[in-house]
């Protein structure tokens, strides 16, 4: 990496590493070490490839560059995924939203010169990092729109770095010419394809959704603990999601806070554990529906989404509502993480999203601290976490 006292950013795409020099001094490098992960860090040199083009930090959408992730996909990423355009905009946006922010668990790179230890209360093997790394990394990461529509900007603005001090290599060209001497090998190599390539893809690691850190928190500072259990904020998006339609939505929105509670994903290595993302909302659904001020939607009419890459938007006019929940848990030995996000699907924004680390044993404990969340959100909105509805 070149030294430099100034922060700046350097994607190497021929070592597959991202440099990065935060005003705080701080130095890191990311080695994005297999095809799947190879491919996430072509997207953000994709994308400031498109801002340094058009002179602006600016959001670059997606869909406009198809063909282009496509090759991506199928050179680099070792068609780790399908190049179906509903499936691959659909992982990308995933992984920007989720899994690129996440610089403790880092499931898409490699943290060279630091080792992962166990962390308080966290499941599995983390980096250690202050809260401003965590935060500056993760302001990187904005988006706009979701799914198919999804605009992604690398927001280096939000750490203090211009376009000029950001640098895309390859080889010894630069910027532009790097770039394109990186697209033209690809398209070389695919012409070519006179040897298959020797490096196997290597899946994926389960994603455990940690949205971006650069914006508000709708809620007060929760103090609620069980066991060796702990509860983290999760700082939300202001960019808003496609949102729903009042005249699509099939059935009259109902004269009071109106929520569906999706299945909960299973982010764990065992298919198995399908059962407890399940048992999850059913819990939630029961207790959020004790109270006569929420129109709750039942647990059958929201099973239909189980496994399918749905859209927020979708399920609010399906099933008439203004609210959706939707998480995702990740259970390894006797520790759970369970993860939650309320969204108001008709202004697009995130109320609140909140992680949970506590022990299995604990599961009815965690629900019933996000069934209380979710209740002060939707009805008042300032009450702290432990008051009865």
């Amino acid at each position: 990496m070149v030294q430099s006292s100034r922060p700046s950013i350097q994607i190497d795409l021929s070592e597959f590493k991202l440099h990065l020099h935060l005003k705080s001094r701080t130095r890191l490098t990311l080695h994005f070490n297999s095809p799947s992960r190879r491919f996430y860090l072509s997207v953000i040199a994709l994308v400031v490839n498109e801002m340094k083009k058009l002179g602006r930090i600016i959001s670059i959408p997606l869909q406009e560059h198809l063909d282009l992730l496509v090759l991506l996909n199928e050179s680099v990423g070792g068609s780790a995924g399908s190049s179906d355009m509903e499936n691959l905009l659909h992982r990308i946006y995933r992984k920007w939203k989720d899994a690129l922010p996440n610089l403790e668990e880092a499931p898409l790179f490699k943290v060279l010169g630091k080792k992962k230890e166990e962390g308080d209360g966290a499941v599995g093997k983390i980096y250690s990092f202050t809260d401003a790394e965590k935060d500056g990394w993760a302001n990187l990461f904005e988006y706009m729109g979701s799914e198919e529509n999804v605009r992604l900007k690398f927001a280096i603005d939000k750490i203090g770095v211009s376009l000029n001090e950001t640098s895309i290599s390859f080889g010894d060209s630069l910027n532009a010419d790097a770039w394109h001497q990186f697209i033209s090998s690809l398209k070389n190599g695919r012409k070519e394809e006179s040897e298959p390539v020797e490096e196997s893809a290597v899946p994926e690691p389960p994603v455990v959704p940690f949205s971006s850190a650069q914006e508000r928190i709708i809620s007060r500072p929760f103090e609620y603990r069980w066991g060796a259990g702990a509860i983290w904020k999760i700082h939300l998006s202001p960019t808003p999601i496609k949102v729903a339609s009042v005249d699509r939505v099939k059935y009259l929105l109902p004269d009071r806070p109106s929520i569906a509670v999706l299945p909960f994903g299973n982010i764990s290595e065992d298919p198995k554990e399908d059962y407890l993302g399940d048992r999850i909302a059913k819990e939630i659904i029961t207790a959020l529906s004790k109270s006569p001020k929420l129109f709750v939607i039942d647990r059958n009419s929201t099973l239909v989404y189980k496994g399918k890459p749905v859209s927020i938007k979708q399920v609010a006019e399906d099933l008439g509502v203004q609210y959706v929940l939707e998480g995702s848990f990740q259970r390894t030995g006797d520790k759970v993480r369970i993860t939650a996000q309320l969204i108001d699907a008709l202004s697009g924004y995130h109320l609140w999203a909140e992680r949970y680390d506590g022990h299995l044993k604990d599961i009815f404990a965690l629900q019933g601290v996000i069934t209380v969340k979710i209740t002060s959100a939707l009805l008042v909105g300032d009450v702290v976490a432990g008051e009865k509805f």
